[in-house]
């Protein structure tokens, strides 16, 4: 079954940067699309940044921000979101997930595989 282990967080000065890390086990890495996600008011979890299979075509919603970044590397079967000029704002836990490159959203399979998930504090 899906294993997701999310790493990185931390507490930072706004203007600071972090790098998260997510390492998959139990699921064909290469073959799926995979994002970054947070709790948000009203939603279960919002969309940060999504990279598709091929490793080069992204996602986010919020294209206008352009302080994150995420890559993937399939032979380590880890998703990287480098996080950049960070704010208050960006305060939370942050998720990494499989996605469904047709909706954006977190593919089927992370019915039960969410990871712990891990915590994103940005001081002012």
């Amino acid at each position: 079954h899906v294993q997701l282990v999310d790493s990185g967080g931390g507490l930072v000065q706004a203007g600071g940067s972090l790098r998260l890390s997510c390492r998959a086990s139990g699921v064909q890495f290469n073959e799926y699309a995979w994002g970054w996600f947070r709790p948000a008011p009203g939603k279960e979890r919002e969309r940060v940044l999504l990279i598709h299979w091929n490793g080069v075509t992204t996602y986010s919603p919020h294209p206008e921000k352009g302080r994150f970044t995420i890559s993937r590397d399939n032979a380590k079967n880890t998703v990287v979101l480098q996080m950049n000029s960070l704010k208050p704002d960006d305060t939370g836990m942050y998720y990494c997930a499989a996605v469904s490159w047709e909706t954006y959203q977190p593919h089927r399979l992370m019915r039960n595989a969410w990871g712990p998930g891990t915590q994103v504090t940005v001081s002012s």
